[in-house]
Parts: structure tokens; sequence; C-alpha cells
């Protein structure tokens, strides 16, 4: 990606797979930043309170271009479904999962809890809830580039109808929550892989993950099926915990690209 900052303006970086998957890392480059034909590293890391990794930067005046790239060891297995997986009740959540039962910036719990239990309260509970919420959401938003909008919540999308993968996640996640469904945001990297390629490839996407029968599952109301290869960069309560790129200070995108391309077994080795 490249951004071009009028002043030195300090920034932090998302852009690694999750602290949860470092095992599978097989090789992984720095992080490489590229100014006034100066290149650098941003090794400055720490991991955040979702056990994200942060890279922190003072981003140089003018336009820095950022480069990151490696490879991963995936299962190839598509997202785990286990439509017997119930809900947990309340009694029965881990402290630490409790926060995602919460409102936030991006999901709005309070004003959607009359609408959800309207829609989805005669549902089962467990996994039949999750996936009509899924299913609802999937059917209701239309989505589209042109769509985005970083100030759009959960409310938002259910009255425009349209979006982006952000988009779909927050009203999910809000929808889960307000029926006492524990969801938290995920950001990762998704390649067109087990899929018809994409005529317009994203390789990044979001999703959300719901906490049923004591552990996460993976679901995604943008696509709606289970995918394989599904590399998580970052966890939160909503977007606003997990941008790939944060600054203190105004800044503009020149460019930005992502790819996820599926490599055999000898090539991983090899690299």
């Amino acid at each position: 990606m490249a951004l071009d900052c009028a002043n030195p303006t300090p920034a932090t970086f998302a852009v690694d797979v999750h602290s949860s998957r470092h095992q599978d890392v097989i090789v992984q480059s720095p992080m490489f930043l590229q100014s006034g034909g100066q290149r650098s590293l941003a090794n400055i890391m720490s991991l955040d309170m979702f056990g994200n990794v942060r890279r922190r930067v003072v981003l140089p005046a003018g336009r820095t271009e950022i480069e990151h790239h490696g490879v991963i060891r995936d299962s190839g297995a598509a997202d785990v479904v286990n439509v017997a997986a119930r809900q947990s009740s309340l009694d029965e959540l881990p402290e630490d999962v409790m926060v995602f039962l919460l409102g936030s910036r991006y999901c709005e719990t309070d004003l959607l809890t009359s609408e959800a239990w309207s829609r989805f309260g005669t549902v089962p509970e467990g996994w039949a809830r999750v996936q009509a919420i899924c299913d609802f959401v999937h059917d209701h938003v239309q989505f589209g580039y042109a769509h985005a909008d970083c100030t759009r919540s959960a409310v938002g999308v259910l009255k425009e109808k349209r979006g982006v993968c952000r988009d779909f996640a927050h009203l999910a996640i809000a929808l889960c929550r307000a029926m006492n469904i524990p969801a938290r945001y995920c950001t990762g990297y998704l390649g067109d892989i087990g899929v018809p390629r994409d005529p317009a490839p994203m390789d990044f996407s979001a999703w959300f993950e719901a906490y049923l029968d004591g552990r996460w599952y993976s679901f995604d109301a943008r696509h709606n099926k289970p995918r394989i290869g599904r590399v998580v960069m970052a966890r939160g309560r909503d977007a606003t915990d997990v941008p790939i790129v944060c600054t203190f200070g105004p800044h503009q995108l020149a460019s930005f690209e992502v790819w996820t391309d599926e490599m055999a077994v000898s090539e991983s080795v090899a690299a």
C-alpha cells in the first residue's frame, strides 16, 4: 500500500497474521517501508488486548510505500460447520467472552434489540439462530465496493441495505449480540480458493466469529458459505479495533493491493 502524509505521522499497522496462527507461518518478510528512495523496516511489534500483532512507525512527510508478504500453511479444510452447537447460557461464558455481548462503535445492540428479537426470537437457539441471522443479512444487503463508507454502522446497514464485507459483519454481529450470542469481528486474508474465481478479487475480507458451545466458529454473512483458506489477521469488537492501518494524523491512501494465492506443497517448502 502507499500512503501520503503532509507531516510526519505516527501510525500502527495490523498486517501480520494473528498470533493464534503463528505456528503455521512458513516464511514471513519484514514489513518494508520505502520513502524518498530510502528503505527501512517496521519492526517495533507488540500484541494488543485481543492478541493482534501491531507494528508502530512514524511515517515521514510525503509518500510511503508499505510491503509485507509471506507463506502460511493451511489445512485446506473449509470452515467448521456444527449444526448441533448449542447457545451457551450467560452464566457459562468466560469473562473474556462477555465483552463480545456489548454494544460497540459500529454494532449498536441497544438500537437493534427489538429488531433482532422480532425476527429471530422464534428460531431455535444455537447454530440455527446464527445461521438465520447470516441468511437474513446476506439476502438483505447488496454488496458493492462502491458502497464502502467508513462511517456506516450496523443500524445504517439495516436501513440502507448496501455495503461491503465489513458492513455485512457489523450487522450480523450486532444482531447476534442482541440475541445474547457473543460475536466478534475478524479481518484477514481470503483468496478465491475452492470457489470460482471472482472477476473482482479482493483477497482481504471481513467476517465474524460466534461463540457457541464453548468455542468460536467462523461465519461469513457476505459469502454465506464455508470457505477454504481463511487466514485471520486481527480480531476485535468491530472494525474500530482492527484497522489494517491507523494513523494519528491525516493521510491519503494512494494505492492498496492485497493478493492471496494457493501454492503447491513443494513451492511452500521451497519458499
